[in-house]
């Protein structure tokens, strides 16, 4: 298997880093075709609604999911310093999340209307904590298991593994055999099923012990802010870049004008799907290259499809079939542009004993951005979906020229 992993990233590599990029890309497979068959903003918000669940509740689904994945790491990320083998923190956080998707098929096959909007909603909180308990520790992980000019050549895979995957998903919500609560619900919990596995696997990586570490106060978070001036760009530049992340659903009110349009949603799904499997192979073999540069490339590119897709508008052409599902491909192929860089760089960046902290502090710092951005968002959503598109395009172009004013990553 060793020599699979030395063929896609292009080196020769030691048998036991080999292994452990298998188990990488295997978990992290399994976890990211998890997402994307509980997926907040289609399938959690459709089957809510068919569930009869107030649209009020069915609009929370993204902010819990991705805030709540965000907010806790800085408290979480203090435990993971004090732990020897970090590797248990991502297998607990995987099995919470398969947990969480498991009681939400049951809350689903038991609950309707507000009553089981509600409770989904809190389940979805416990997925969306769990999963910040793997994402605070994942890099520091990644970085001691895995050699730098790798790293996104690994995750890139994975990413790419799982997208096509997701295609098959998506082409079954596209040919309507997806097309009933039972499938959905069975989609759920197959999600849950994966997150487990994926726990199971991943205990059997190799990780040498690390020391533990005194927990960072709230005091060493902020004096860690205050010193590392490279660290702070680099959340602004991140900040503003999740522009990327919370544009999709305004391309989607331009598209869809009727409910039923199952076709067109369908469409969307697979787009998406394609643009993460066609980059971010690709993305993570550039971002081991030079991660600020893919930085200004995806949020140039991200801005571009932005811009089209008010284009689009103007010209009363964006409800045509294949016009805002090409448009998405390619804001969905600059969104991972973006996700595979900047877990890259953050990981490059970062001393070993200062991974968890950075990552923690970065991410904290991002939920709060995502919460903010979300809002002003919304605020402009009332004039219309082309103003939230136009905020969100010039926070994009911003942030990617931001990334030029980003330390170099020493080899």
């Amino acid at each position: 298997m060793h020599h699979i992993i030395a063929r896609l990233t292009g080196q020769e590599v030691e048998t036991t880093e080999a292994r452990n990029g298998l188990r990488h890309v295997l978990s992290l497979s399994m976890t990211k075709l998890a997402d994307g068959l509980i997926d907040p903003k289609l399938v959690l918000s459709w089957l809510l609604g068919i569930l009869g669940a107030p649209a009020a509740i069915i609009g929370m689904l993204v902010p819990i999911r991705e805030a709540g994945a965000l907010l806790p790491q800085m408290l979480l990320g203090r435990r993971v310093q004090q732990i020897r083998y970090r590797r248990w923190v991502w297998v607990f956080g995987s099995v919470g999340q398969g947990i969480s998707a498991g009681l939400i098929a049951v809350a689903a096959l038991t609950l309707d209307g507000a009553a089981a909007g509600g409770v989904i909603c809190l389940l979805l909180a416990a997925l969306a904590v769990s999963r910040a308990a793997c994402s605070v520790s994942y890099k520091d992980i990644l970085g001691k298991t895995i050699s730098q000019k790798r790293r996104g050549a690994v995750t890139g895979l994975a990413g790419s593994v799982s997208a096509l995957l997701v295609l098959g998903f998506a082409a079954l919500l596209l040919t309507g055999v997806l097309k009933s609560k039972a499938a959905v619900i069975g989609a759920i919990v197959s999600a849950g099923g994966l997150w487990l596995l994926a726990a199971l696997l991943f205990s059997r990586i190799e990780e040498k012990r690390s020391t533990p570490e005194a927990p960072e106060s709230a005091q060493g978070y902020l004096d860690i802010l205050r010193d590392d001036l490279n660290l702070r760009r680099f959340i602004l530049v991140r900040g503003l870049l999740v522009s990327t992340a919370l544009a999709p659903p305004y391309m989607v009110l331009l598209s869809v004008s009727d409910e039923s349009a199952t076709g067109q949603l369908g469409a969307m799904v697979l787009a998406s799907a394609s643009a993460a499997f066609l980059s971010s192979y690709v993305w993570g073999r550039l971002s081991d290259r030079n991660s600020p540069l893919v930085l200004l490339f995806s949020g140039g590119l991200g801005a571009m499809a932005m811009g089209a897709a008010i284009l689009a508008t103007l010209a009363g052409i964006a409800e045509k079939p294949w016009i805002i599902p090409v448009v998405l491909c390619v804001l969905m192929i600059a969104h991972h542009g973006v996700r595979q860089s900047r877990s890259t760089y953050l990981v490059d960046i970062s001393d070993e004993n200062r991974r968890s902290a950075n990552t923690a502090l970065a991410n904290t710092a991002i939920g709060l951005i995502l919460l903010v951005a979300g809002a002003l968002g919304g605020a402009l959503a009332w004039a219309g979906p082309l103003y939230a598109l136009t905020g969100f395009a010039v926070m994009a172009l911003a942030g990617g020229f931001l990334a030029l004013t980003l330390r170099a990553v020493d080899d």
